[in-house]
């Protein structure tokens, strides 16, 4: 009976012609490939089930790079069998050594964006104090993205040099290096200077993810860094796009290079009639009562006497930015509320000089109160 069955096979094998059987070997080439990867994959799932969150997010990223390895390996067997012409042949071997390149250059860029992504999770950026993870993050972010263009540039490199025009062109180019090596470095001069400002930036650190700038005179975080330009989101939720060598070549406030907590200030101008002691009795409760102060530092200090006040500077800390302007602002708002309450008259006022009226009386001292702040 199997040798009957083997018979039949073999004229039926004879009977169709070459480029049937070679089609017909591919697809069956194709489906065991298919078929192949869909056990593999279940049984790699399996197995990393009870391993760490590395192994199975790598089994399950990996999905689609494995089935591309096990179609072309299949295929390439299939090419082995099947009855193809010589350039038949070298066209399909030439697409599967493309896929194999294409193959190792993904599954290096899937394997690096699964460590840092995992490596990045014992890191909470809406932690209270996130320094630490400010610091990893944005390192590890930039090394990537500088990593994944480094792999693409290498994997589009080599698929390239599979063509004979290419690789002749690229050693006649070598052949020329002086000329085309400026000519290029011109060209990429934008390109290299970002790149190089991106790996200084991962090292040095002037800033990192969620720091709090002040640049171009606009206040806002750090949002993104990317190889190529970094996204502020201001205040008031717009987004100021820099690129990378703005950071390296100008200056900028950074308010969280090595802490989160500020220093709030408030200027007030009072009258020379005010109560120093109570203002500054004031603004301890205040800032006592808030939960915005982080216990650290109040102060109250007359810092400049002036033709008609006395400038009055108030200091309070916060944990973070956005705390200090708010502390700064509730300051403010219940300081002023006190003065106007209980000592009205020490507001601001503009003198000016007695003058005689009719009886040889002088008239009483005029005034404009008037409310000076910042």
């Amino acid at each position: 009976m199997e040798a009957r069955l083997e018979q039949y096979i073999h004229a039926v094998i004879r009977w169709l012609p070459d480029p049937v059987l070679s089609i017909l070997i591919l697809i069956l080439a194709f489906v065991a490939g298919v078929l192949l990867h869909k056990i593999a994959f279940r049984v790699l799932t399996r197995l990393a089930k009870n391993r760490d969150l590395f192994w199975r997010s790598l089994v399950q990223r990996t999905r689609r790079p494995l089935r591309l390895a096990i179609i072309s390996w299949t295929l390439s067997l299939g090419v082995v069998i099947a009855p193809l012409w010589g350039t038949q042949e070298a066209v399909l071997r030439h697409i599967l050594l493309l896929c194999f390149i294409v193959l190792i250059g993904w599954m290096t860029r899937t394997a690096l964006h699964i460590w840092t992504t995992v490596y990045l999770r014992r890191f909470k950026l809406d932690a209270e104090d996130n320094l630490l993870a400010r610091k990893h993050v944005t390192q590890s972010r930039i090394m990537e993205r500088v990593a994944a263009t480094g792999i693409i540039a290498l994997t589009l490199s080599a698929a390239l040099m599979t063509f004979p025009a290419v690789r002749q062109y690229g050693v006649s180019l070598l052949a020329s290096a002086g000329v085309a090596g400026i000519v290029l470095g011109l060209a990429l001069q934008p390109v290299l200077k970002n790149l190089f400002a991106g790996i200084q930036l991962a090292i040095t650190q002037p800033i990192r993810i969620d720091d709090a700038l002040l640049v171009e005179g606009e206040w806002g975080n750090v949002e993104e860094i990317t190889s190529t330009y970094v996204v502020v989101k201001l205040w008031d939720w717009r987004r100021l796009i820099l690129p990378l060598g703005y950071f390296i070549e100008r200056p900028f406030q950074n308010w969280t290079r090595e802490g989160a907590a500020l220093i709030g200030t408030v200027m007030i101008y009072l009258d020379y009639s005010v109560p120093v002691a109570e203002v500054r009795r004031k603004v301890e409760d205040i800032a006592a009562s808030s939960k915005l102060w982080d216990r650290q530092v109040v102060n109250v200090a007359v810092t400049d006497f002036r033709e008609n006040v006395m400038e009055v500077r108030i200091l309070v800390s916060a944990s973070n930015a956005g705390k200090a302007f708010d502390l700064r602002c509730e300051v403010r708002e219940k300081l002023i509320d006190f003065i106007q309450r209980n000592y009205p008259s020490s507001l601001p006022k503009v003198r000016t000089d007695g003058v005689a009226n009719g009886d040889g009386a002088v008239a009483a001292e005029a005034f404009q109160p008037r409310t000076l702040s910042s």
